[in-house]
């Protein structure tokens, strides 16, 4: 099926992803960014552009703790003074309940779920660039995922990323959009 962006509303909302490490949330943002003609933010990157070092020398030189001090900064501020755009959060940003709060109260929510089976079959090419999974063995990524997970349930739509594609992803979020 081929959507053309004027039969989409224009809902002045920002479309918030969400969801573990490796779910897809930048490929499918910047998708659903180009098909919505909409300005696409990764928050990580933006964090990154701000402190001029990735996100892993961040986490080394000034700690998890400050690292989440300004995630948090970052995202309820482009909740409070932002509208129209698709934002990628970090895994684990809406586990801090004042992002999870604002993104709940001014955007849409999508959580992109997937099962852990499928999370292990991309989690080699993750580890480099997550200093989260770093230090901790697979029985502690397990566990993190699944209390991450418990976390993102609390959304406005929920999308098995497992078997679908990008493109089959957005299409389902524009037909959700389209639907509300």
């Amino acid at each position: 099926m081929n959507i053309h962006n004027t039969n989409i509303p224009l809902n002045p909302k920002n479309i918030i992803l969400i969801g573990f490490m490796g779910a897809g949330k930048t490929t499918i943002g910047k998708l659903l960014a180009q098909k919505l003609e909409r300005d696409f933010l990764d928050v990580d990157h933006e964090i990154e552009r701000q402190h001029g070092m990735p996100v892993t020398e961040i986490f080394k030189t000034m700690g998890e703790p400050a690292f989440r001090k300004l995630e948090k900064e970052y995202v309820v501020q482009l909740c409070q003074h932002s509208n129209g755009k698709v934002v990628s959060l970090g895994g684990g940003s809406f586990m801090q309940d004042e992002i999870r709060e604002a993104c709940l109260n001014s955007g849409i929510v999508y959580h992109l779920d997937l099962t852990w089976e499928s999370w292990e079959k991309r989690c080699a090419s993750l580890v480099d660039t997550r200093p989260i999974l770093q230090s901790r063995s697979m029985e502690e990524i397990e566990e993190l995922f699944y209390t991450r997970r418990k976390i993102y349930a609390d959304n406005h739509h929920q999308i098995n990323v497992d078997t679908l594609t990008p493109e089959q992803i957005v299409e389902v979020m524009i037909q959700q959009i389209q639907a509300n």
